[in-house]
């Protein structure tokens, strides 16, 4: 079963962030977009909620962990948390109309 992204991964994202690159990123919080989202959906949620796409190495456990790189968009606490439950109810609504 896929493991639904939380509050708790956020936060743990960006102190593995803050460790790498420093205080560049305080207040920044990325939100991961899973692999084989529609890439619509990513351009609706860079534009309407005014985050950066970036590209970063997580570990994926599939089998045995590997690391890939995955698509995350970054930006304040609130407009993340708005753009995950707009991703959510987007791709609910993607799988229900098939």
């Amino acid at each position: 079963m896929v493991k639904k992204l939380t509050l708790e991964d956020l936060k743990l994202s960006k102190e593995k962030m803050e460790d790498e690159m420093g205080a560049e990123i305080e207040g920044l919080y990325d939100l991961v977009i899973p692999p084989g989202t529609p890439s619509y959906l990513v351009y609706d949620l860079v534009e309407e909620f005014d985050l950066e796409p970036l590209e970063r190495k997580i570990g994926v456990n599939i089998v045995e962990c590997d690391e890939r790189e995955v698509i995350v968009l970054r930006g304040e606490l609130e407009a993340v948390q708005a753009a995950e439950q707009y991703l959510y109810d987007e791709l609910k609504a993607y799988v229900g109309s098939e």
